[in-house]
């Protein structure tokens, strides 16, 4: 509900605060007042586009706050969805509109687009005027309605999550279509890059072995010389280190019995001896293995040349890498293959899931064609006493051919105000006044069901009087028992059925005229109500009728 508008430098307006209650509140002031002007702020504020011609003369800018009780109208998800912080209790809109042009909007003073304020407020209210009939012509409300008075709403969270769960396995079974249809057209080239690796024989770490194995054999005389030479220079018969040390190992042990530190001396020289001797019996062995093998070395040479062919052609580097890219094939093959039952499987959970909510789609079809009749005879019964009594409605329920998020119903609300006029869509064939008369109708009937947003209703009496103006206002009256009604009226029928009574007058200062708004007192509505029954003089006789009105 609204709880309240703040409106500064809108134009005639220097500040006004109004507060709202929850029920059935009147506004009503004489014509050029500035009603207008207060629901184009509300407008404002609602998302609805505005120029600097909007802005108070003398000021820089304009601000229209309004504060709504959002409690009972589950947003949550709405915030998250577009990403505003969300309070459970209450929502503060505001809107400021500069000199320049330039405007903004926020929602719980985080900045948003116009867009977003916009379908939030449609949400939270709705005004509705002579000339507004969007809603109405909106398909989708009107299979609201029919929802709403089958009491459809368990079998509707039900059926909306399975058909969130058709189109996901939709999406998955288009998915995998396609990859298998990739896969297939890649399967060829993946099976000869695969096979040229399997070819290859390849193993982890082979080509660091090979490439040192390439050094010796590509040297081999030059190390089977040098290790021949180190052979020699360690144990060769005329000046071989490990002769000379035998030698002064020898020497060592004669003064060892009368030179004590010769013991350690020899000690050194026999661990010298042993380590030298064992290193010159490796040598030796070690440059008989060397043999120069030209066979061998282009084996090995033609080897790596696969190797490093294989890592250019992959953009890789390693064994390794060649051995991945290897497994990836192997698995996309392996995926290729398995694609046909992937496909079978979830095309067979899609059809067992589309049966199902063609099955729930026409529970919810059979619900709503079972309600149409009461709703045509509801709404024709109201229309009737609203002075329509040759009305005639029908909730068209057509089939169609596909399901979507609602079921397989498309619903028209169709619509005469004559006995033989034919029945043609509501917003094609209604004036703005029968639309009118139409919503306060549909309001009415469906207020009980559901948590609705505030309704304004912009002087949809327009046209009638005594009788019927009571009653459409008997009709607010009882509707703002179950949720909020602001009714903007010149009619004193409907003004006396108002639990509040604002009124929205003009005042002259020294410099400028202004727009004011107050709530009315019992006495003052008395006044009020006389002066709509009578004009602008006050008679006792108007004034009991205005009391008689009011109840009061």
């Amino acid at each position: 509900m609204l709880q309240s508008i703040y409106i500064r430098n809108f134009v005639l307006i220097d500040s006004l605060d109004i507060r709202f209650n929850d029920s059935f509140t009147v506004i009503t002031g004489e014509t050029g007042a500035g009603k207008s002007i207060i629901l184009g702020a509300l407008g404002l504020v609602l998302g609805q586009r505005a120029d600097s011609k909007s802005i108070k003369a003398g000021a820089d800018k304009c601000v229209v706050e309004a504060v709504f009780d959002i409690s009972s109208y589950q947003l949550e998800k709405f915030f998250q969805d577009n990403e505003m912080e969300y309070d459970p209790g209450i929502c503060i809109l505001r809107r400021e509109l500069f000199a320049s042009g330039k405007s903004r909007a926020f929602v719980n003073d985080s900045p948003v687009s116009l867009h977003a304020i916009k379908d939030l407020g449609s949400r939270l209210i709705d005004i509705h005027s002579q000339h507004q009939n969007l809603l109405l012509a909106d398909n989708r409300f009107q299979l609201h309605v029919v929802d709403l008075m089958a009491q459809n709403e368990p079998l509707l969270i039900q059926y909306k999550k399975e058909f969130a769960r058709y189109q996901s396995l939709k999406k998955e079974f288009k998915d995998t279509s396609d990859r298998a249809l990739q896969a297939k057209q890649d399967e060829d080239y993946i099976r000869f890059q695969l096979q040229q690796l399997s070819e290859a024989k390849l193993i982890d770490g082979e080509q660091e072995d090979l490439e040192q194995e390439l050094e010796i054999l590509s040297h081999a005389e030059e190390i089977k010389t040098s290790l021949y030479k180190i052979t020699e220079l360690l144990n060769g018969e005329e000046q071989g280190s490990v002769r000379l040390l035998k030698e002064a190992l020898s020497v060592a042990n004669t003064i060892e019995r009368f030179y004590p530190q010769a013991k350690e001396i020899a000690e050194r020289l026999r661990v010298a001896y042993i380590d030298l001797n064992d290193l010159s019996s490796e040598t030796d062995t070690l440059k008989e293995d060397i043999e120069f093998n030209p066979e061998r070395l282009q084996w090995v040479n033609e080897r790596l040349n696969t190797l490093y062919s294989l890592q250019q052609k992959h953009r890789v580097s390693t064994v390794k890498e060649l051995l991945d890219l290897q497994e990836d094939y192997l698995k996309r093959l392996t995926q290729i293959d398995s694609f046909d039952d992937q496909i079978k499987l979830v095309n067979s959970q899609m059809e067992s899931c589309y049966h199902e909510i063609i099955k729930q789609a026409q529970k919810l079809s059979q619900r709503r064609k079972k309600v149409s009749g009461s709703i045509s005879d509801e709404l024709v019964s109201k229309l009737s006493l609203l002075g329509m009594p040759n009305t005639r409605f029908k909730v068209d329920i057509e089939q169609k051919t596909e399901p979507d998020s609602e079921g397989m119903d498309d619903v028209k609300f169709l619509f005469s105000a004559n006995k033989s006029g034919e029945l043609e869509r509501v917003a094609q064939t209604a004036s703005g006044g029968e639309i009118s008369r139409l919503m306060l109708c549909i309001k009415a009937m469906i207020a009980g069901f559901t948590a609705l947003p505030a309704v304004i209703f912009d002087e949809v009496d327009m046209g009638v009087s005594g009788d019927i103006a009571d009653k459409m206002g008997s009709i607010m009256q009882e509707l703002g028992a179950k949720m909020q009604v602001i009714a903007i009226t010149h009619l004193p029928q409907i003004a006396s059925k108002g639990k509040e009574h604002y009124f929205v007058y003009k005042q002259d200062n020294e410099n400028h005229t202004v727009t004011q708004i107050k709530k009315l007192s019992n006495d003052e509505r008395i006044n009020e109500v006389a002066r709509m029954l009578s004009g602008a003089s006050l008679t006792e006789a108007s004034k009991a009728n205005a009391r008689e009105l009011l109840k009061l």
